[in-house]
């Protein structure tokens, strides 16, 4: 399904060209044609004739004469922020976020969390597609000017191809165009780590760095890899299943139905099973009333508990950083990053878990390599997957990835 956005599906060398000052204004603000054509190294009239048709077909505005010291003033142009918009949807385990960013990437809502249990079933996905489609059609602006409906899920997905193969994997053509025919507007369908990556890339806490690795602490664990400023797919666009590292032999059978995966022992669903266990043991705990329920602690209790210091609920964290740190090690081993961002529910414990995992990282990797890496806290938090889900969308149209 073509987009509205008149120059996207076009292969003729102009608008390859005026996708790149798009892509230019988007990354470093209002410019002059001047500096335009000094950075994409095109003549003067060659950017003025490309300028003046972006300005006619909406996309530009021109923001008046700069001032100067002297000299002929020049005119200014950005980007219109009305002449197109991105939803992002960030589906999680029992709600969902959605959020809409304008052109310029200002976010214009982002309020609507709403209850939603995410199985793998039709009637939940059907349910999705119509919590969606209510957000888009109660926004204050017109459904034709979306250009992009950006959805984030757990799990295994292909976002050249639009399959989910984790969930909602019951129909032969792919998750992305099924919703898509369901709310009418594009979607691009990612894995929910590699949108929080992109996410805190571009408005959180990435700061000019181009080699990043970002952790996403939640019932299961994931990577977003950026390398050299971009996004990294792998061959079938599932890298970052940092989870699924066989780690341990311990015979705990994780969710993708192997054994002794990183996941079993330094996850949402380990911390979960180990408080229960340890509970058992006899150790106790502020959460004991949960767990003598119904058992279900939810990530929040557990954070919670953390940051008022319950001794037990922070041991478990200290075991589970110590084996997470560990293997974050051999990835900075591996890619020698500037940056590795830690995020998801459980980066929530702020330095509670920080610090294991970064005691961790001087004990099992080289000094030579982990010495320029800076370990930090997601700033962005939960909006982390929601905004990169918009940013990842816009970027999608725009060919920036």
């Amino acid at each position: 399904m073509a987009t509205n956005f008149s120059f996207t599906d076009s292969n003729s060398k102009n608008a390859a060209l005026k996708k790149r000052i798009i892509q230019y204004l988007i990354l470093s603000g209002n410019s002059s044609i001047a500096d335009i054509s000094k950075e994409m190294e095109l003549s003067v009239p060659t950017v003025t004739k490309l300028i003046m048709e972006l300005l006619e077909d909406g996309y530009l505005l021109d923001s008046g004469k700069q001032n100067t010291n002297g000299g002929r003033k020049p005119n200014i142009y950005g980007l219109n922020p009305e002449s197109g918009y991105f939803v992002g949807v960030d589906v999680q385990r029992k709600r969902v976020l959605l959020a809409t960013i304008d052109f310029n990437g200002k976010i214009i809502d982002q309020n609507d969390i709403i209850p939603y249990i995410l199985e793998n079933t039709p009637e939940a996905l059907e349910q999705l597609c119509s919590i969606i489609e209510t957000y888009i059609n109660n926004l204050p602006i017109e459904k034709n000017k979306i250009l992009q409906v950006g959805v984030n899920m757990t799990g295994r997905i292909n976002s050249l191809s639009g399959y989910s193969y984790s969930y909602f994997y019951f129909n032969e053509r792919p998750l992305s165009q099924i919703i898509e025919e369901y709310i009418h507007i594009p979607v691009n369908l990612e894995n929910d780590s590699r949108a929080m990556m992109y996410g805190e890339y571009m408005a959180g806490s990435v700061k000019g760095e181009k080699d990043i690795l970002f952790i996403n602490i939640n019932w299961g664990l994931g990577a977003g890899i950026i390398t050299d400023g971009k996004l990294y797919y792998g061959k079938s666009g599932f890298s970052g299943e940092f989870g699924h590292i066989s780690a341990f032999d311990n015979e705990i059978i994780c969710k993708c139905g192997k054994k002794g995966c990183l996941e079993t022992e330094a996850s949402g669903y380990a911390i979960q099973r180990i408080l229960q266990e340890r509970y058992a043991q006899g150790s106790t705990t502020i959460l004991s009333d949960k767990i003598e329920g119904d058992g279900d602690i939810t990530l929040s209790d557990f954070v919670d508990a953390v940051l008022k210091e319950d001794v037990l609920s922070i041991e478990v964290l200290e075991y589970v950083g110590n084996n997470l740190g560990r293997w974050i090690a051999g990835l900075i081993n591996i890619f020698n990053p500037e940056l590795v961002i830690l995020g998801g529910p459980i980066s929530q414990t702020q330095d509670y878990i920080r610090l294991p995992i970064k005691s961790a990282i001087r004990k099992y990797s080289l000094n030579l390599v982990n010495q320029d890496t800076n370990l930090i806290i997601s700033k962005l938090g939960e909006r982390a997957g929601l905004l990169g889900a918009c940013y990842l969308s816009r970027s999608k149209v725009l060919d920036m990835l």
